[in-house]
């Protein structure tokens, strides 16, 4: 059974806010023909309630049987927990390595992740410059027909921290990458920065560094990280930047 986008798209939402354990409970809620009243203060959560009253107006919308419903909140509640816990995270370094204790290069993870990009690819730096590997493997994602989003920094909302070219310029032979910023006019005070360092794909694989985009943070420099695997932080992190942009916080740059 495939639901129609509307149920489908607030069960995301409920799954998110709620988690897959009470949306389970909704779930056992709708199997068991309870009606709202009952059903609502059975789980006294908040979201719940408007949760339920959001799917069941789109259940009915939609012309899904409570059958139908039920049987799709049982099976993402169940998805979503396998995934979850399935989740890995391994560190990530860069700079100097041992022998005893080895772990991934920042170099090697990032453009891994790059590669392993089929439809979706988040990154956001502080400080870029062009550097071969990355542009590379970007170039390659873009072949395969994966959208590329980078939120950078700019001089400007640098201030005097950054200098040379603007961050952006890193991707200039890339035109097909979309690129946004944080406007100066919309931070909090001026010394207010574009300072996360994340790379997503697909919303499954997350790596969270204090590595920048460039040689100096992929290779030389000490630099370190976490890559998470499943679960449901990648997609999280990916909502909110993409929240963000919605909202009108991150716009669109074009350089030059």
């Amino acid at each position: 059974m495939t639901p129609a986008p509307q149920f489908e798209r607030l069960a995301q939402q409920a799954l998110a806010q709620l988690g897959p354990g009470h949306l389970a409970s909704l779930a056992e809620h709708l199997a068991a023909g309870r009606p709202e009243q009952v059903r609502v203060p059975a789980v006294p959560v908040p979201g719940f309630a408007d949760s339920s009253a959001e799917l069941r107006a789109a259940q009915r919308a939609d012309g899904l049987t409570e059958a139908e419903a039920t049987a799709y909140l049982r099976g993402l509640a169940a998805g979503y927990a396998q995934r979850r816990a399935t989740m890995s995270v391994e560190p990530v370094w860069s700079g100097p390595t041992t022998h005893r204790v080895p772990v991934r290069t920042m170099a090697q993870v990032v453009i891994d992740l790059i590669g392993e990009a089929t439809s979706e690819l988040l990154l956001m730096t502080y400080s870029a410059k062009p550097y071969p590997p990355i542009l590379t493997a970007l170039g390659a994602a873009l072949i395969r027909d994966v959208t590329v989003t980078i939120v950078v920094e700019t001089l400007h909302g640098a201030g005097s921290a950054l200098a040379g070219a603007e961050p952006a310029a890193a991707f200039a032979a890339l035109p097909a990458v979309q690129l946004w910023h944080w406007p100066v006019e919309q931070r909090p005070n001026p010394g207010a920065k574009t300072h996360a360092k994340v790379a997503v794909a697909d919303r499954r694989l997350l790596l969270v560094s204090s590595a920048n985009l460039t040689e100096s943070g992929m290779d030389t420099s000490m630099e370190a990280g976490v890559l998470v695997r499943g679960g449901s932080t990648p997609a999280r992190v990916a909502d909110h930047i993409a929240e963000l942009q919605t909202s009108g916080i991150l716009v669109r740059l074009r350089p030059g």
